[in-house]
């Protein structure tokens, strides 16, 4: 007789199959590698297929088991859920929101809605995380937070991106430039024509491991200047310092550049083509939202929806 498949079996069976390793998989459960097998067999027999190839070097996923991987993370994530729920109703307003954002987001976002999230729910503690570009869907995707709020790095089939706001790319460079006092829109020929120039500024730009890094190699491919040697830096913190010696400029989206603290800097939106970014609400589909967690981004939401959005940056409303 078939005995029924048991939540401890599934979750063996999504470690193992996640890791591709009974060693890695027995040391995240926390159990030993023969209790595990054990486990993963004691399912085998449950339902009567076998569920890995294993190899002297490495352990694969039958085809029936990949099949199946896609419901045993539905079920278990949806039993996650429904206890951390649970839980939320019995410890009331008390809880924990665990956060990863882009630093633009966290300084003109998340700083002021805080305070407002704070005085309806006092017990409710935050981490916030500003995590590298390439990092942050990983964190997302493995639980290390609750959600995210960025641009899209590479786009994971298996995250949500819920669109928050919208900021347009723009030249940052001395207000002294000769771009800056164009009385026109700004285009991207004109800063070509710049570079070009014998006494040009040099273009800074970004590493392709940062969020704007990607994204300009992704769609400024036309720029023939970010083709050529140019400096990079990975932070805009050392960025701005070195624009406001006056012989540098750079591409930035709107959002990035409201950071600076640099009054010798403008910001010039780029047009011909005008390119944008949206910076997302990154969740797993499978795993909703704690209450709390719910509730602060309702609060995040009001209080964008309350206050003036910098110049060049709009805001979303998803549709619900």
């Amino acid at each position: 007789m078939r005995h029924n498949v048991t939540l401890k079996q599934l979750r063996c069976f999504l470690a193992v199959a996640e890791t591709g390793s009974f060693t890695v998989a027995a040391g995240r459960l926390c159990m030993t590698q023969s209790a595990l097998t054990a486990t993963i067999q004691q399912m085998e027999e449950a339902v009567g297929l076998r569920m890995f190839d294993r190899t002297t070097r490495r352990v694969m996923l039958t085809d029936h088991a990949g099949r199946f991987m896609a419901e045993a993370e539905r079920v278990v994530n949806g039993f996650d859920s429904a206890v951390s729920d649970l839980l939320a109703l019995a410890q009331g307003e008390r809880g924990h929101i665990r956060i990863g954002a882009a630093s633009s987001v966290i300084s003109q976002f998340l700083v002021p809605a805080l305070p407002h999230f704070r005085e309806a729910y006092p017990e409710i503690t935050i981490s916030l995380r500003n995590p590298a570009a390439q990092q942050t869907e990983r964190l997302v995707l493995e639980g290390e937070v609750d959600f995210a709020i960025d641009s899209k790095y590479r786009g994971h089939e298996d995250l949500d991106y819920t669109p928050l706001v919208r900021d347009c790319y723009g030249v940052v460079c001395h207000r002294d430039s000769p771009v800056a006092a164009l009385d026109r829109p700004v285009t991207w020929a004109d800063l070509t024509r710049s570079h070009d120039a014998p006494t040009h500024a040099r273009y800074v730009g970004f590493s392709a491991d940062t969020g704007i890094g990607q994204f300009l190699r992704t769609n400024a491919a036309h720029w023939p200047v970010l083709g050529g040697e140019h400096d990079e830096v990975e932070s805009t913190t050392y960025l701005f310092a070195m624009l406001a010696r006056g012989n540098y400029y750079s591409v930035l989206p709107a959002l990035a550049y409201e950071r600076n603290e640099f009054a010798s800097l403008t910001f010039r939106e780029l047009h011909e083509p005008r390119l944008s970014r949206e910076l997302c609400v990154i969740t797993r589909p499978l795993r909703s939202l704690s209450p709390s967690a719910q509730r602060l981004l309702g609060i995040l939401r009001a209080t964008l929806a309350a206050q003036a959005m910098p110049s060049g940056v709009s805001l979303l409303v998803a549709d619900e």
